[in-house]
């Protein structure tokens, strides 16, 4: 294969691997040891998440789930809980899916096979090539964000990268730049690039190994590169949010559907107006739904859409009926809500001190 502006030569991957070696990061938990189980859940936890946010959630979560056993025998409680903060919660159901998965069909592993991989519970194409190429060397390729950017500019590709035919090719790069050797570090090297110097704003040109063949820095082009996507501005809208404490100061939580936003996690019951809001409190709680207290608004950005929440609270009621330890709506003591997976601006939220 040519250089990016047809020098005749390929030398992308051995540039790269050089920068890794006196630039890259060496130093990440999910590398010591660097285990296919270890190297799986980093994958998972990087996701649309950063580095720097990563690390901690993956340190204790290692710490909790040290192997595929323990993460497969472990509820989703508990597995939701460690999780909770680090958002996009599908990753961590279908993490835990994945475990059991692999228990019952993989003898207790991660599979080395591309397809058996990608059939697994939250891996797509380029997880599956991380993993492959990390923890087993194998020749395969990656495509994330940072690789897509990166492959965008070098190459002078136009449109936006995740459309189906610029992909495609982005795909056939990634491939065709692969080295035959140290395909672990070259992953990260990869990863590393695209995270700490061509990045998306601001790219550090002047310092770039690959400069004098990218085709964007040549053409002036780096800011338009990648190709912006077609969009429109998020949609809002709002909820109430209901914020119950019985005499003991319990927070009455109840459970998330098992689809859609926060599915599954534990969060404070949430209504579309006040009528709504009304049916729900005189339905489960004994006291004046007018004599609730209106906390400071809450926004929260998801990725379709914002949410601007409206948290209500009560103090001292006591409930109407069954509800108390069950499978869907519980009293919870602020000392056990550290046991229970909780969205972030709900733990937040709760985490201000008690009322007096």
């Amino acid at each position: 294969m040519s250089g990016a502006n047809g020098t005749g030569r390929d030398d992308f991957a051995a540039r790269l691997l050089d920068w890794f070696d006196h630039s890259g990061r060496h130093d990440l938990p999910w590398q010591h040891p660097r285990t296919p189980y270890r190297v799986w859940l980093g994958e998972i936890m990087l996701q649309q998440t950063q580095v720097k946010t990563v690390i901690p959630y993956f340190e204790r979560f290692v710490g909790v789930f040290p192997t595929l056993a323990s993460l497969a025998s472990a509820s989703l409680d508990e597995v939701l809980a460690q999780w909770s903060g680090l958002g996009y919660y599908a990753r961590a159901r279908n993490l835990h899916a994945a475990a059991r998965w692999c228990m019952e069909r993989h003898d207790g592993d991660l599979p080395r096979d591309h397809a058996a991989l990608v059939a697994l519970p939250g891996i797509g194409r380029s997880t599956a090539g991380a993993i492959l190429a990390q923890a087993w060397g194998e020749r395969a390729p990656i495509l994330d964000g940072n690789v897509k950017r990166v492959l965008s500019r070098y190459h002078g590709i136009e449109g936006w990268p995740n459309l189906p035919a610029v992909e495609k090719l982005l795909w056939t790069l990634a491939q065709a730049h692969l080295p035959d050797e140290r395909l672990a570090d070259y992953t990260q090297a990869q990863m590393d690039f695209g995270a700490t110097l061509c990045t998306r704003a601001n790219p550090a040109c002047m310092l770039c190994v690959l400069r004098e063949d990218c085709v964007a820095l040549g053409q002036g082009r780096v800011e338009e590169l990648p190709t912006s996507r077609p969009g429109k501005p998020l949609p809002e809208r709002s909820a109430l949010i209901l914020l119950a404490e019985n005499a003991d100061g319990e927070v009455l939580l109840q459970r998330r559907p098992p689809t859609g936003i926060w599915a599954s996690l534990w969060s404070l019951p949430e209504a579309a107006d006040h009528e709504q809001a009304r049916h729900w409190f005189e339905t489960n709680l004994q006291g004046d739904y007018d004599q609730a207290e209106a906390l400071a608004e809450i926004p929260h950005a998801f990725t379709h859409y914002r949410l601007r929440m409206h948290p209500l609270r009560w103090r001292g009621l006591a409930a109407r009926g069954r509800v108390g330890d069950n499978d869907d709506l519980r009293w919870v003591a602020r000392a056990d809500l550290l046991s229970l997976g909780l969205p972030a601006p709900i733990r937040k939220l709760l985490a201000q001190p008690a009322p007096r």
